[in-house]
């Protein structure tokens, strides 16, 4: 087991690759660490594991009440919020189930929650409910005016996104799988090889040979697979997200998750809570052509300002964190987009939008069920072996946090030293992260770790306070 981010790849043979290290291919590299005769790579592009789509969403732990019917993804979402509530309680990842209004703001989007309603059920979830207007108003007494009624759906929750994508991709090196990060996948060219067909993916790092290859590589997945498949089943359109993230000040002001009548386009803007004890408001849904383009616009916060202050108007008031984009892989259809080639020896898991946090443990074991059938007997998936536990570190304000834990500092006085006073993150925690099994490799890593910088100064004061510390902890885990 290593995690690698520069210098020369293994030249002996992976049984397996999964390129790209989101939440879903870190979640597949784990379901195949599970497997522990096998030998498996995860292959990310970045520096850093969930940092693509995976690190800029709206953080909701769905229940797939308003999913497509008889879908895969509709199928793998209800299993998957069931997997990861489990998982997220086992590991520590900090969830909130706070429940949802689907608002209806006028007559025609009144007339639409009986439909929405008859949806959740047909999805097997019985537990949503229409309400009238004096509940709505109860429920959410700082909600804007004209609100007709809502469907309320209490299953639905906030979660981590960054602690589950690292969980994951912990829990797979643990057991066995080389991360190489910094390893952008260029081409996948078949060549035969010694004991069996065998790919040289040739990356910006060298040469990755394997056996099987398991493309989740997100808003590049269609791509891949037309340069080294010739072509593909789908075509990723980048759907950009512009999001605010208001201060922790405003979190009284939302005891649910508010969101509109959804469109075509998703789910619309909504108004949440966030475990780190901010508000969200967002997303947009801009259809674009660059892939890159994950950059805010005056128009788009103009747009969510409007659409937050018909949705609660106190929450205009309130100071902004900051404002950050991410960008879904939307394609042309409405379902996921998992194929697998026998011949090719390759699995596609392509198309995985907004719901592919949920259902990422789902889709994990639905890709090595499918890649047993693909493999037969020649992969050894029959058996798989339990794990060992992983417990992560706590960035959810609604549980106790490392400077709250007089038995903590007690044992280790670092645990007592705060660094970042916005996120009241501390020196032990900044300390464990740069020590742990998969590291941050830039600054922005290690606030997705610990939260910060990520605060309302947005390290402005403790900005050269935790720089010094990211630079100063050495591989062995001593600061210089």
């Amino acid at each position: 087991m290593t995690v690698t981010a520069k210098g020369p790849l293994p030249s002996e043979p992976y049984d397996v690759t999964v390129v790209g290290a989101g939440v879903v291919g870190s979640a597949i590299a784990r379901e195949l660490a599970r497997h522990h005769r096998l030998r498996v790579a995860l292959v990310e592009a970045s520096g850093d594991v969930g940092d693509g789509t995976s690190k800029a969403n709206t953080a909701i732990l769905h229940t797939g009440f308003d999913a497509v019917p008889g879908s895969l993804e509709a199928r793998l979402v209800r299993e998957g919020q069931r997997l990861l509530a489990a998982y997220a309680a086992e590991t520590g990842i900090p969830v909130e189930p706070v429940g949802a209004l689907l608002v209806a703001w006028d007559e025609e989007q009144l007339a639409a929650l009986p439909s929405l309603l008859d949806k959740a059920r047909r999805n097997a979830y019985t537990a949503a409910r229409i309400i009238d207007a004096d509940e709505v108003r109860a429920r959410q007494p700082h909600l804007g005016p004209g609100a007709l009624g809502a469907l309320d759906v209490p299953g639905e929750s906030i979660i981590c996104p960054w602690t589950t994508t690292l969980a994951y991709a912990t829990q797979a090196v643990r057991g066995g799988v080389d991360l190489h990060l910094n390893c952008h996948v260029e081409d996948g060219d078949r060549e035969d090889y010694p004991g069996g067909g065998c790919r040289e993916l040739a990356t910006s790092r060298g040469v990755v040979r394997t056996r099987y290859l398991i493309n989740a590589a997100g808003l590049h997945a269609d791509e891949l697979d037309q340069r080294s498949l010739g072509d593909g089943d789908f075509t990723v359109t980048p759907r950009r997200g512009q999001l605010i993230v208001f201060d922790k000040l405003a979190r009284d002001l939302v005891r649910h998750i508010l969101l509109p009548v959804p469109t075509a386009l998703g789910k619309g803007v909504l108004v949440a809570p966030t475990v780190y004890g901010n508000v969200l408001l967002g997303p947009t849904a801009e259809e674009l052509d660059d892939k890159t383009a994950t950059g805010t616009t005056a128009d788009g916060i103009d747009t969510l300002r409007a659409k937050g202050g018909r949705i609660l108007p106190a929450l205009l008031d309130e100071e902004i964190t900051t404002v950050y984009a991410g960008l879904r892989a939307a394609t042309e259809h409405d379902d996921y987009q998992i194929h697998a080639s026998a011949e090719e020896r390759w699995i596609t898991v392509g198309g995985i939008r907004s719901t592919g946090l949920t259902a990422s443990m789902a889709i994990a074991a639905y890709v090595v069920d499918l890649l047993a059938e693909t493999a037969g007997p020649e992969l050894d998936l029959t058996h798989a072996g339990a794990l060992d536990p992983v417990r992560m570190p706590n960035l959810g304000e609604a549980f106790p946090r490392p400077y709250q834990r007089a038995d903590l500092i007690a044992t280790d006085p670092a645990y007592g030293s705060i660094v970042c006073h916005c996120e009241r993150v501390t020196r032990g925690e900044i300390r464990d992260a740069l020590i742990s099994t998969v590291p941050p490799g830039s600054l922005d890593g290690l606030r997705r770790r610990t939260r910060a910088r990520g605060g309302r100064c947005q390290g402005f004061y403790c900005g050269a306070a935790v720089r010094e510390l990211f630079d100063g902890w050495g591989e062995s885990g001593a600061a210089r």
